[in-house]
């Protein structure tokens, strides 16, 4: 029996694309390069500073001014984080229906708390969620267990009455891992080569109400 259903964050819940992508667009045409169309960022934005980046100025993790850049982009989407971000349409309705259910839900996220949460409050969230796992605050992140075994146990919940909803690959291995059953958000960002339906979900879903349905 379902007793909660755990989210992901960006590209899941909510729509964060056009801030992240601001932060990277305004570092392009600072260095004199064209702005990159939104549907071209939303395919990496569920991977961050590092997707993006990549992305943006074909730069990774280890290579000389991937720090810099990456302090800049961060610098740059704190001073935009909440203009344009928004929920999905029809997650505002599932939680709704989830609270009525008595459902706990909350979110586990590979994004830092120091935008996770000031997110989750501008979102008005913040006052009914259950749980709240972030990036930063554990010793690993996704796609390792551990941030969903972590939330499981705040909500004093077993793994296996949990569903966790997600647009990428490392949260269904996540998921797995940790004894829970995986739902792909087909509407998220899907970053991945992969295409969805091969990794390893039983469950998809095209939009947040068909999440009611399952239940």
């Amino acid at each position: 029996m379902i007793k909660a259903v755990l989210f992901d964050f960006d590209g899941t819940l909510a729509d964060t694309a056009p801030d992240l992508g601001h932060a990277l667009n305004r570092q392009r045409t600072a260095r004199g390069l064209t702005a990159l169309p939104i549907a071209q960022i939303r395919a990496q934005a569920s991977a961050g500073s590092r997707g993006l980046l990549g992305l943006g100025f074909n730069i990774k993790p280890g290579d000389h001014d991937y720090e810099f850049m990456r302090d800049e982009f961060l610098d740059f989407y704190t001073q935009r984080l909440c203009h344009d971000t928004c929920l999905f349409p029809g997650i505002a309705e599932l939680l709704d229906q989830l609270e009525m259910r008595n459902l706990s839900w909350g979110i586990v996220t590979n994004k830092p708390a120091r935008f996770a949460h000031p997110l989750i409050q501008k979102l008005g969230l913040d006052l009914r969620i259950a749980c709240v796992i972030c990036g930063d605050e554990t010793t690993h992140t996704k796609p390792h267990p551990e941030p969903l075994l972590i939330a499981s146990d705040k909500m004093a919940i077993s793994p296996t009455d949990c569903i966790y909803l997600g647009d990428d690959i490392r949260d269904v291995q996540a998921s797995l891992a940790a004894g829970m059953q995986p739902i792909v958000a087909r509407y998220g960002y899907l970053g991945n080569d992969q295409p969805p339906e091969t990794w390893g979900a039983k469950y998809l879903i095209d939009h947040p109400k068909e999440l009611l349905a399952y239940l």
